[in-house]
């Protein structure tokens, strides 16, 4: 258990809480944290998927980048990295990230994700991110999740449409990718668009 900063009671981590080895109904993924002996096969898949993720997204690509990457996550409680596994075999299909969370009025965290082209196109990342909006509004009790997406990312705008996202609008120049300032459409669900209200608040959370 990890003290809550500034918060009566207790948060868990993602390696605590997020169900690894028991099957969600017919899903045919398993999530679980990115940790360090994930460094070859991450790194393997991400220069496999170059063209896939090209120009939308920037993942490590040498030892020493995934080491930075890996430590974005060290505080659970503002940042969680996990990785979308095939059941059957273990093997990584995706990644999925839960970052910039803020408790407090907000209780928000902001999504990244991407899929690597082994396994690319056969729905892991959809049952995956499942599991994530399941995991961020029951264990770790948020409110709402936000993604930002490129306006030509037509496969990222068709997961979150899939997984009822609503359109928040468009920020222009938003975030530094590729070598410039791009354009960005804001997607959002909520616990209560999900269906998933936990019966306690977080204990971040205001009372009025």
């Amino acid at each position: 258990m990890i003290q809550n900063d500034g918060a009566e009671g207790t948060e868990r981590t993602a390696a605590e809480t997020v169900r690894t080895g028991r099957r969600e109904g017919p899903s045919r993924v398993t999530l679980r944290p990115i940790a360090d002996h994930d460094q070859e096969e991450f790194i393997g898949l991400v220069r496999a998927s170059a063209d896939l993720h090209h120009p939308w997204m920037s993942l490590p690509t040498t030892p020493q980048a995934f080491q930075t990457y890996l430590r974005t996550f060290d505080d659970p409680l503002s940042a969680e990295g996990l990785l979308v596994c095939v059941r059957d075999t273990g093997a990584i299909a995706g990644n999925i990230n839960i970052n910039s969370i803020i408790r407090g009025r907000f209780q928000n965290g902001s999504l990244g994700y991407a899929a690597f082209a082994p396994t690319a196109g056969q729905g892991y990342m959809s049952e995956g991110l499942g599991l994530v909006l399941r995991h961020a509004f029951e264990e770790l009790r948020l409110h709402r999740l936000e993604a930002q997406i490129q306006p030509g990312n037509h496969a990222s705008l068709k997961l979150v449409r899939r997984h009822g996202f609503r359109y928040e609008g468009c920020s222009p120049d938003l975030l530094f990718i590729d070598g410039a300032w791009r354009d960005h459409e804001r997607w959002a669900i909520t616990n209560t668009m999900f269906g998933e209200v936990p019966g306690d608040p977080h204990p971040t959370q205001p009372a009025h």
